[in-house]
């Protein structure tokens, strides 16, 4: 009976997600307590989820800091000379120009939002596509790509979402992925440059026409909405002649998919948030909070925490700059925040109505007995199709348990299991259940079947190349 209640659980938990019957928040709370009085256990209802948000609450404080940080660094400014430099690299090579494609998506996605990664990018990169000719596929296929491997950072998303449903701590799941990750990130750089040959090939190396090889305006976006996860819907501005993105204060959308959303604005280069003088400040904080992480000298919640303080102190020393700032972020902190205490209700029921324990017993009988000593594996391959079919919601907290279950079952850790689980994060951000994605393609004036066609194919290559080397390093 349990069995068949859990899987009924998830079953209606992703079908309504997937369908956009209810938010996330709402399924993962109100779907698992009607299960648990169907299961005869409400009375325990209570229990099961202070259980779960005591658990769960260091990972949500490492997701509400983290946001407010790197959102704060995009305000003050940190990335703006970064994107200069691509741009003067670019110039007028087009094997450069998505080579430079993929290293900036790549650094901007270390804010853990997929709609600002994809704003930065496509405001950035767009006119040198459109003055050269080139395809702007390339483009899209690219910065998804990058970003769907920076996705896995543990402020990013399914790493905390994985160590959420699992009980895991972040850290322990992310740091010793670093390795395959990293292989990973270069395989995207590999596909750039071979990419970007073969429209060097196809158009040629132009010169650039008449005043087209002044620096485009620099344009750079804040993090006030969507979500940290890089599922968040966004309008964005940009400047500068030629990008075919409305100039910023014209007020229409870039987006072509979500003409009437609001929340992100283009941001003059000008801005008031700007701290050019505090640049070398904040980018040595960025770096030392970093290497504070890789080298776990203190738990990444307490990082962020402890960064997040003085990153507000330093540029923004008057208390309603302060206010401003976080009041600006308040919608990713909400949404994340919530999102991760409400699975507290899901992973909570789930594991203390004993659902998930019968569910794994029968997955477990179901795998031919000389595969579950290499669930790790299992799960890695199951991770490129279920998280491009599904939200991250519903794979880490609905599938995700029962295949760790299973594997314990055969002596896999959890651990490894939740490792293998990042490894379809760069075909997951090309889903068509991702927000961001709409996003990348709107800005860019491309059709999503178009970039799913181009994407999906080198998307997948690259999980595997991850979980490739997971195993070849041992770390999966």
């Amino acid at each position: 009976m349990l069995t068949f209640l859990g899987f009924a659980m998830i079953a209606t938990f992703l079908v309504l997600i997937m369908l956009k019957k209810m938010s996330p928040i709402a399924a993962l709370v109100l779907i698992p307590a009607l299960f648990c009085v169907f299961a005869g256990k409400g009375a325990h209802l209570g229990d099961y989820v202070i259980d779960g948000v005591g658990k769960l609450a260091p990972t949500a404080a490492m997701l509400m800091f983290a946001i407010v940080y790197f959102g704060a660094m995009i305000d003050v400014g940190l990335f703006d000379p970064i994107v200069k430099g691509i741009l003067r690299f670019c110039k007028a090579d087009p094997m450069r120009v998505v080579v430079g494609t993929a290293v900036l998506a790549a650094i901007v996605s270390l804010d853990g939002d997929g709609s600002t990664t994809f704003m930065i990018t496509v405001s950035a990169m767009y006119p040198l596509y459109k003055r050269l000719g080139l395809s702007l596929v390339v483009m899209t296929g690219v910065a998804a790509t990058a970003n769907g491997v920076m996705n896995t950072l543990p402020w990013g998303g399914p790493t905390a979402r994985a160590a959420t449903a699992l009980k895991l701590d972040a850290a322990d799941i992310f740091v010793p992925m670093i390795p395959a990750l990293a292989v990973g990130l270069l395989s995207v750089f590999v596909l750039a440059y071979v990419l970007g040959l073969r429209e060097r090939r196809r158009v040629g190396t132009l010169v650039l026409p008449s005043g087209a090889d002044e620096e485009p305006e620099l344009v750079t976006v804040g993090t006030g909405t969507g979500t940290a996860a890089g599922e968040g819907t966004a309008v964005a501005t940009a400047a500068g002649a030629g990008t075919g993105v409305p100039a910023a204060g014209s007020g229409a959308p870039a987006s072509g998919g979500d003409a009437g959303e609001e929340g992100f604005q283009g941001l003059d280069p000008q801005r008031a948030t700007l701290r050019p003088r505090l640049y070398w400040f904040n980018a040595g904080l960025t770096v030392a909070l970093l290497t504070a992480m890789i080298m776990e000298l203190l738990p990444i919640p307490v990082l962020f925490l402890l960064g997040a303080a003085l990153a507000l102190t330093v540029n923004f020393p008057h208390m309603p700059d302060q206010k401003a700032r976080i009041a600006a972020h308040a919608d990713n902190v909400l949404n994340v925040a919530g999102m991760v205490f409400a699975a507290a209700v899901f992973t909570g029921v789930l594991s203390g109505t004993g659902m998930v324990k019968h569910m794994a017993d029968w997955l477990v009988g179901a795998i031919p007995e000389g595969m579950g000593p290499h669930m790790a594996l299992v799960t890695g391959l199951l991770s490129l199709p279920l998280t491009y079919f599904m939200s991250n919601d519903g794979f880490y907290f609905g599938v995700l348990p029962v295949l760790a279950e299973a594997g314990a079952a055969h002596g896999v850790s959890p651990l490894e299991i939740a490792r293998a689980s990042l490894v379809g994060q760069a075909l997951h951000m090309s889903s068509p259940l991702v927000p961001a994605v709409y996003v990348l393609v709107g800005m860019a004036k491309v059709e999503f079947g178009d970039h799913t066609r181009f994407t999906v194919k080198w998307a997948a290559l690259t999980c595997l190349v991850v979980l490739a080397a997971g195993m070849v390093f041992g770390i999966i």
